[in-house]
């Protein structure tokens, strides 16, 4: 007897090739239009209109409509990190695409999983937040601590404004080339944006490569080693 949510029709819908290549293509947090998917996809924009017709009814995509262009984008972190789960089970199982391109060092280094930050500097940065004790597994998802707070709202982050929303502030998601863990929820999306405006790294134009500058890797490195230290007359 089946039990609990049908799983199969969510896995047709991103099995199909040129549905997950679309999906895949939405994985930066952008909206794109149902030419530029079609183009992503290697099919018509027919086509294209049918495939995306089929991923809003499943829930998988929203349809954003702007005088006569609609946009179309993942309907939220938990199929990015779906999305990113099954591009880790691939690599292990299938390896990679039969053109990866030269970009694929970078994306596997720093890139953008949704809204927060993946690869090798996402995981170093989520390993090196839960050494701090910022964070612990809870019950159910991660815990934030008062000494990670401390540290983060330091860092620039409004924490108040953060634990107000609805999205949970903590939270792991698996990452496809690291095979480990990387930080999500409201604070991967806070300490990303954070990121950005302290001018650490940039994002690539069409892409999903985060490029960090030689001076931006060193000044984050160096804060996550010196939050360790208590501050002057604490």
């Amino acid at each position: 007897m089946k039990e609990g949510p049908d799983i199969a029709l969510t896995a047709s819908l991103i099995g199909d090739p040129a549905r997950a290549n679309m999906l895949v293509a939405l994985m930066d947090g952008r909206a794109l239009t149902a030419t530029e998917l079609a183009t992503e996809a290697g099919v018509t924009k027919q086509t294209a209109s049918t495939h995306l017709a089929r991923l809003v009814e499943g829930q998988l995509l929203t349809r954003e409509v702007q005088g006569r262009h609609h946009y179309f984008r993942l309907t939220g972190s938990d199929v990015g990190a779906v999305l990113e789960a099954l591009m880790g089970i691939s690599a292990h199982r299938t390896g990679h695409r039969a053109r990866p391109g030269p970009r694929d060092p970078a994306l596997r280094y720093a890139r953008v999983c949704y809204d927060h930050l993946a690869g090798e500097i996402g995981v170093t940065l989520f390993d090196r937040a839960k050494a701090l004790g910022w964070m612990s597994n809870g019950e159910a998802s991660l815990k934030l601590s008062n000494s990670g707070r401390l540290a983060l709202t330091r860092f620039g982050l409004d924490m108040d404004e953060l634990e107000s929303q609805r999205r949970p502030v903590c939270r792991s998601c698996l990452d496809w080339s690291m095979r480990r863990h990387h930080l999500a929820g409201g604070l991967g999306k806070a300490l990303l944006q954070e990121i950005f405006k302290k001018g650490w790294a940039r994002r690539l134009p069409d892409s999903r490569v985060v490029a960090f500058s030689t001076a931006g890797k060193s000044e984050m490195l160096d804060w996550l080693n010196l939050a360790s230290k208590p501050s002057p007359g604490s």
